[in-house]
């Protein structure tokens, strides 16, 4: 798999809840962008536009039932229209690269293999906003259920008040890795599967030498 004509590369980090995928963003953000002629867009979802942040609040925050299944999704699908026509093409089409905490796989682990959505329910209701288009690399942070909403709980601030989904059932986080595993397996070519119980060193090691290879970058003097 190689970059986009244009030098573009769309990178998209998924995991469970206290995968630790904040801090090896931050990492990678620190390490990529002196190597590329433009620096990289770090963007998330939900989120990344003015309007899928406030989407974002909506999803991320109050009780466990605050909304149905479909509801959830959907509101899910709009900020990612929204993300893509604002943030993710535009970036990509100036010959950016991209990287995303999260896209359309956790919508698929988290309403599909965690909520029981259809998956090709799911996957239908994301052709019809983003056609074909997928990331290059995903790169997925596999943390055990307890140790991650272990991690969760000990957050403070802002990201401690976006809780609504480490409050659901276990069996639910167990379901929603289930899920990544498979996506894993069944797309090897864009998936690399990291341990995230190990340092936060090794891990981001893991990142940036796939990405030296995968694309041919130089590594920094």
């Amino acid at each position: 798999m190689t970059e986009n004509n244009n030098g573009s590369v769309f990178i998209t980090f998924e995991g469970g809840e206290g995968s630790g995928k904040s801090t090896q963003l931050q990492l990678l953000k620190e390490w990529l962008n002196p190597l590329l002629d433009k620096p990289a867009v770090f963007t998330r979802e939900p989120g990344g536009t003015e309007g899928a942040e406030a989407i974002r609040d909506l999803l991320v925050t109050g009780a466990v039932d605050r909304w149905d299944k479909l509801t959830e999704t959907l509101m899910y699908m709009a900020a990612r229209r929204d993300h893509l026509q604002r943030v993710i093409w535009p970036s990509l089409e100036e010959g950016r690269w991209v990287v995303s905490d999260r896209f359309v796989d956790s919508t698929i682990c988290y309403q599909g293999y965690g909520h029981n959505i259809n998956l090709e329910t799911l996957w239908s209701m994301y052709n019809v906003i983003a056609g074909d288009f997928m990331p290059d690399l995903t790169f997925y942070l596999d943390v055990d259920s307890e140790i991650g909403l272990k991690r969760t709980s000990e957050r403070s601030g802002k990201e401690a008040e976006e809780n609504r989904f480490e409050s659901i059932d276990i069996s639910f986080h167990k379901r929603l890795r289930a899920g990544f595993l498979t996506l894993a397996e069944q797309n090897p070519d864009r998936y690399v599967v990291i341990d995230a119980h190990r340092s936060i060193q090794a891990i981001q090691q893991t990142i940036q030498s796939t990405i030296e290879d995968r694309f041919q970058l130089e590594k920094a003097a």
